[in-house]
């Protein structure tokens, strides 16, 4: 490696796009092409400065949107390289089409993705509607609370796409301005640290090995298509598991730092709960405590690994919990939200069956506040007493006007 080093302090003030940006210059990726969009955009701005002042050995390709910013990743990864990019929500939907032939290929591409409310109408802010848009796509997907998340998550999720066994993309998701924007100590690793934990780059049917010719996205049509998609890429998404676990593993005896597939706290002994993903993961558990203190047994589950989603693991955290609250930020449009669906199908054959109910909120960027969380454990413990759901089945948090709510 012929490029500078940097020195970095233990703790570092960092907002999630720079946390992003600096894992992504210790990585040392070989190609980012991308196009600017907000709230992503400080993370390929900060990469390609990075690179202009000689501290990564890279390329980096300025393109004329975000689908031909993921269509240049493709080609590069293709042709063996270690490639990354970032984009949020418009970007994130143009680029659409081309996730799926990614993954598709098994190109071990990582995307940032800075969460950000889909239009119309036009809004700059956070909420989980690119998240939720992604999630059938077949790439690994990780949920980042906060910028030490997001700094940590780029080499666990390059540890994982770039194993041979696996060979899948995979998204890194912070919420944005939330995230991405608010600054927070960050605990680094050194330049060599970061780099020996995920290794050199080893291409797998790389186009330019011309010894051994193979070809990237053929035809298919009904004589292998089933079987690519059910053998090939569906099996493969379950045996990732193990792989991520391990990389987890790896990542505590280096850093200290551990995650979970399924994040659970105080839930020992909860009698109510709620599942949230992002910032409101850390908001959830500061209510829980102060529930806890009167009276009401409250835990909080976060999801570290949206896809592939771990329903066992999450059956297990919600092991004798009476009451939960699923909490979906992004419209539902007259469905329950993908968060109650998949844990409804996670809980639906196990003896508990706890009251589950849906909780719609925060949408491009409308805050959740503890009290908001307060009234939310309130109206679970209310549950628990009756011995049933006394609201509705699925509801608003926090929309102004008359109260809405469906199901």
């Amino acid at each position: 490696m012929a490029f500078d080093k940097m020195e970095l302090k233990d703790i570092e003030v960092w907002d999630g796009n720079f946390a992003a940006a600096q894992a992504l210059r210790q990585c040392q990726i070989d190609v980012v092409a991308a196009y600017p969009i907000t709230p992503s955009t400080p993370i390929v701005e900060g990469y390609s400065k990075f690179l202009a002042d000689g501290y990564v050995e890279g390329e980096f390709v300025m393109v004329e949107s975000e689908h031909a910013a993921m269509s240049g990743c493709i080609g590069a990864s293709a042709a063996g390289g270690r490639v990354a990019t970032a984009t949020s929500s418009q970007g994130f939907a143009l680029m659409v089409e081309t996730l799926y032939q990614a993954s598709g290929m098994r190109l071990p591409i990582i995307l940032n993705v800075v969460n950000r409310a889909l239009a119309a109408p036009l809004n700059v802010n956070g909420d989980h509607s690119d998240m939720y848009l992604g999630r059938d796509s077949g790439w690994i997907q990780f949920d980042a609370y906060c910028p030490q998340d997001a700094y940590d998550l780029n080499f666990i999720a390059f540890k994982v796409a770039e194993d041979h066994d696996v060979r899948l993309p995979a998204m890194i998701h912070q919420d944005g301005f939330m995230t991405s924007h608010t600054a927070q100590g960050v605990h680094t690793l050194t330049d060599d640290q970061g780099y020996g934990f995920i290794g050199d780059f080893k291409p797998m049917n790389d186009m330019l090995d011309f010894e051994h010719p193979v070809t990237h996205g053929v035809q298919t049509e009904e004589d292998w298509h089933f079987e690519h998609k059910a053998r090939q890429h569906n099996d493969l998404m379950t045996k990732v598991f193990p792989k991520i676990q391990a990389a987890f593993d790896d990542f505590e005896k280096l850093s200290g730092r551990k995650y979970n597939l399924v994040e659970s706290y105080d839930m020992d002994d909860a009698d109510v709960c709620v599942v949230c993903l992002g910032t409101s993961v850390e908001t959830a558990r500061e209510v829980a405590t102060e529930m806890r203190e009167k009276g009401i047994k409250a835990g909080v589950v976060g999801i570290r690994v949206i896809r592939p989603f771990p329903f066992m693991e999450i059956a297990e955290a919600l092991k004798g919990v009476k009451a939960i609250a699923a909490l979906d930020r992004s419209s539902p449009n007259g469905a329950p939200g993908m968060l109650f669906n998949e844990l409804a199908g996670a809980l639906y054959n196990t003896a508990d069956r706890a009251m589950l109910s849906g909780y719609v909120y925060g949408l491009g960027g409308r805050d959740l506040t503890k009290k908001h969380l307060v009234d939310l454990y309130t109206e679970l413990q209310a549950n628990v007493d009756a011995g049933k759901v006394t609201t509705q089945l699925q509801q608003f948090i926090g929309v102004r006007g008359p109260k809405l709510s469906f199901l």
